[in-house]
């Protein structure tokens, strides 16, 4: 597959986020993507972190009965929302224009899936070890919250990363 004399198109290099042409009245260069925070993805990862560090403070704030479980629960939660917020810079101050190397789609992609799959299990586990605890129940119900904000990320990057790659492969 030969892209020509080393020129690689990429589907993120316009100025917008909803294609070539769209919004070309606004600056594509400069340091901060002004339009994607507005999008859903971005949206979306800001619902996410924002849960995970409400259900962070829960159980941290708690007293706890299960050191294991709840330790672990930590971990995930703010392993998860650093990771998220790593992303959500990335395409905020347009590092995949840098990085090239990088399928950021599909990195993306595979760290929902592994981050939800943790993140559901850690829920799961907390939930069960909290004993009508207030502050337990309350992290584990929010992290069950963001379980489900990151299934639809999964969704939305599979939407992207994977739809979008067959049908230019189509094309």
């Amino acid at each position: 597959m030969s892209h020509g004399s080393g020129l690689v198109r990429t589907t993120c290099s316009s100025g917008s986020a909803l294609g070539p042409g769209v919004g070309a009245s606004q600056p594509s260069e400069g340091l901060l993507d002004s339009v994607y925070p507005r999008t859903q993805g971005a949206l979306l990862k800001v619902a996410q972190m924002v849960t995970l560090l409400i259900a962070f403070i829960c159980v941290r704030s708690s007293t706890w009965i299960d050191y294991s479980a709840f330790s672990y629960f930590e971990v995930v939660t703010i392993c998860d929302l650093i990771m998220i917020l790593a992303f959500y810079l990335v395409h905020l101050f347009r590092f995949y224009r840098v990085l090239t190397c990088i399928s950021w789609p599909l990195s993306e992609f595979l760290h929902y899936v592994i981050g939800t799959l943790l993140l559901l299990i850690a829920s799961i586990v907390a939930a069960s070890k909290s004993y009508s605890h207030g502050g337990l129940v309350a992290g584990s119900i929010f992290g069950f919250v963001a379980t489900f904000l990151c299934l639809a990320s999964v969704w939305l990057s599979y939407k992207i990363s994977c739809v979008t790659q067959s049908t230019d492969a189509a094309a």
